[in-house]
């Protein structure tokens, strides 16, 4: 299952006026980060940067100069996402977003069944809140000390581990799926062939103790002996 984490930053908060001006996005494959990504800057044309957006991402008028306009990467922002699933942090206003580029430049929108919001998610989960990013992270311990500003690319890799915490942690893809090997091979407790994760059996080096005591294996085997010969434990007794 192939699925797009991804995050916008705009001009301002109206995506009837205001422009998408930066798109990051993280590729997972059965909630595995792959490695690949996408990440552009986009000229919004005549439109401005808020100040108010600017004092949250920081990207200003100057460096969007000269920066390619959404029409000419929106090719390759579809071919990016291809059919996977769109995730983010409050989707509604992001699809906003890109819904509205797509349909100035003739293109279909995407249709909501495509799309998964975190923000949803983590108000299922976590109902006294709050569910801002930053505080998912400290609710599942992930290092966000870096994120001074708003950044696309940033606030998604921040975005993939919270999500991934959400649905259950990294065991919830530890089974004999396809994936990527580069992902995990590095992991200790983990096989890759042919892209099939296995994992590794690890036997302990000395047997533990046993925890019966033989008082306790005699009084069991006496209780047993009295349930007779039909009962459930005489007949596993005889499969040993």
């Amino acid at each position: 299952m192939r699925e797009i984490i991804f995050d916008t930053e705009t001009t301002g908060l109206d995506n009837r006026a205001d422009r998408i001006i930066e798109i990051g996005g993280i590729e997972l494959f059965n909630h595995f980060p792959t490695g690949n990504t996408i990440h552009i800057f986009i000229n919004p044309g005549d439109q401005k940067v808020h100040p108010d957006a600017l004092a949250v991402h920081g990207i200003t008028d100057e460096f969007l100069k000269d920066k390619q306009p959404f029409g000419e990467v929106a090719e390759q922002i579809l071919t990016f996402f291809g059919d996977a699933k769109w995730i983010a942090h409050n989707a509604t206003f992001d699809m906003g977003f890109i819904n509205a580029e797509f349909a100035r430049i003739g293109l279909p929108p995407i249709l909501p069944e495509r799309v998964l919001d975190t923000l949803s998610m983590a108000r299922r989960k976590h109902p006294m809140g709050p569910n801002s990013l930053d505080a998912l992270c400290r609710r599942y311990g992930i290092d966000n000390s870096h994120r001074t500003k708003h950044g696309a690319l940033l606030d998604s890799e921040l975005l993939a581990e919270v999500y991934i915490e959400m649905i259950g942690g990294r065991q919830a893809a530890l089974g004999l799926g396809m994936a990527g090997t580069s992902n995990h091979a590095a992991r200790g407790d983990m096989a890759v062939e042919d892209d099939v994760v296995i994992a590794a059996v690890l036997e302990r080096p000395r047997p533990l103790a046993p925890r019966l005591s033989q008082i306790e294996e005699q009084a069991h085997e006496v209780l047993v002996a009295k349930l007779g010969e039909k009962s459930v434990w005489a007949k596993y007794a005889n499969l040993e």
